[in-house]
């Protein structure tokens, strides 16, 4: 009985295993409409010289929220929305930091934003590229005046573990009874009892 067990205690193991991984791939930032400050946090993978940080959300089209180019923001390709509403909370970007400071909140800063770097020595053409790997992806949550999410430590773990812990219940259950059918059937043919008058006297 115990090899039967063993593989799907694996496969809810392994699943529960990729699922945190993948959670944690991500970052959800809550925040309040009229908030006055909220910071997405991004941090550059090593230490080479940064040239280039955008900052972007994919439903803006080709508008950045944020481009940092030739030392200086890029006002011409930014989405009007964001206008004087953004800026990079450290300029010098020490130890890799280009985390985006955005200014009064409202509903419609609700979405996902991406952060890309260019770093000197990379590879790559001057201009930056859009489809390459962002190094940080945040949802940023902005609940409408008079609406407050759960408080927690910064923000964002609450909500993170409440879905971790939600959708790892929900595989449970499903592998569970999978696992149940599964040992119903064999246990049912093993228990079958033959009619009185076919059994041996």
């Amino acid at each position: 009985m115990a090899p039967r067990t063993f593989a799907p205690l694996c496969s809810i193991s392994l699943l529960v295993g990729v699922f945190v991984f993948v959670s944690a791939d991500q970052r959800i930032i809550p925040a309040q409409s009229g908030q006055r400050n909220v910071t997405l946090p991004c941090r550059a993978p090593d230490n080479n010289v940064i040239i280039i940080v955008e900052w972007s959300r994919a439903d803006l089209g080709e508008k950045y929220v944020l481009l940092f180019r030739d030392k200086r923001l890029n006002p011409e390709q930014q989405h009007p929305s964001f206008k004087n509403r953004v800026d990079l909370q450290d300029r010098q970007m020490k130890d890799g930091d280009v985390s985006l400071i955005l200014k009064d909140v409202t509903v419609n800063d609700t979405g996902t934003y991406e952060c890309r770097v260019v770093q000197r020595g990379a590879k790559r053409r001057k201009r930056a590229i859009l489809d390459d790997k962002p190094i940080s992806i945040i949802y940023l949550h902005v609940d409408p005046p008079g609406q407050t999410g759960g408080d927690t430590e910064d923000g964002s773990v609450g909500l993170i573990v409440g879905l971790s812990v939600s959708a790892v219940l929900l595989v449970a259950a499903v592998v569970g009874f999978l696992i149940y059918r599964k040992h119903k059937q064999p246990h049912s043919r093993d228990s079958y009892q033959p009619p009185a008058e076919l059994q041996p006297v």
